[in-house]
């Protein structure tokens, strides 16, 4: 009672002001449309805000499912395929293994500044993540695993001093190394490549296939500078494909037969 004394006045207000707008929009067409029109854009607006805000929050969600759709993507791609040729008389018969799978990660720590960079990733033995496991972005080549734990792995990335990875021109495969000179981390060198080996700024540099960690042709980069070392071999600057600032998501890749390669090539002799 003592409430409806005090705010007697204001209470009377509020209810002829709602009376008044009930009747207002209850009898009028012009302003009930009006007032509809504006309720239900106000709502509209609110919802897309909402979902626009709800849609943002799920980002990490939504990249990790197109990260693992994109692992299961490239698994089936031909270059993930081992193919042995089984030739009878005339008849040719054509069977596919898979060679390559594909698991994707997300980095969770990266250097760029140091002279033997490495990047963290969130999957581990438990995730089938072995050492010696080639690691590359969407836009090309990244590292390769050396540490595992159950749940996390380091890879050695191209920004290494220690990092050595097979390579070669694509359009004439003459075939050399990349490797980092510790300056730029958008620049890699690649060596080994003969005097006489025809190579222009923008040729493509790709994966050879000598190396038993990288599927062959995986992008490297790109010729940015062409010069001479001496009399018998190129001196070559690469643009790297991938931008080691900013990658975020990465695939890593099992070569099934690794272990059956590894283990012929070390029973070859070896030189006295």
């Amino acid at each position: 009672m003592i409430l409806l004394r005090k705010y007697n006045f204001g209470l009377f207000f509020l209810f002829m002001l709602s009376s008044s707008m009930y009747l207002l929009f209850a009898y009028n067409s012009y302003h009930k449309t009006i007032w509809v029109n504006g309720s239900n854009y106000t709502v509209g607006k609110f919802h897309e805000t909402y979902s626009e805000f709800s849609d943002y929050l799920k980002l990490g969600i939504t990249n990790q499912a197109l990260a693992d759709e994109n692992a299961r993507l490239r698994a089936l791609t031909q270059q993930a395929f081992y193919v042995t040729d089984t030739i009878h008389y005339v008849q040719k018969d054509t069977i596919y293994k898979q060679q390559y799978t594909y698991i994707s990660a997300k980095v969770i720590n990266n250097s760029v500044t140091r002279k033997n960079n490495y990047i963290t990733l969130n999957k581990g033995t438990m995730h089938g993540i072995k050492p010696d496991m080639a690691v590359i972005s969407s836009n090309g080549i990244t590292g390769i695993v050396r540490d595992v734990s159950e749940h996390y792995c380091t890879v050695m990335s191209v920004l290494n001093w220690n990092s050595k990875i097979s390579s070669k021109i694509k359009k004439n495969e003459y075939f050399g190394s990349t490797i980092w000179d510790g300056n730029s981390p958008d620049l890699a060198s690649l060596i080994d490549i003969p005097i006489h080996a025809p190579v222009e700024i923008g040729d493509s540099i790709v994966t050879s296939e000598f190396s038993t960690i990288f599927p062959e042709g995986i992008l490297i980069g790109t010729v940015a500078k062409t010069g001479k070392i001496d009399e018998s071999f190129k001196d070559i600057k690469i643009k790297l494909a991938t931008n080691f600032r900013k990658v975020s998501y990465v695939y890593v890749i099992t070569n099934q037969f690794k272990e059956e390669r590894d283990s012929l090539e070390r029973r070859l002799p070896v030189d006295r």
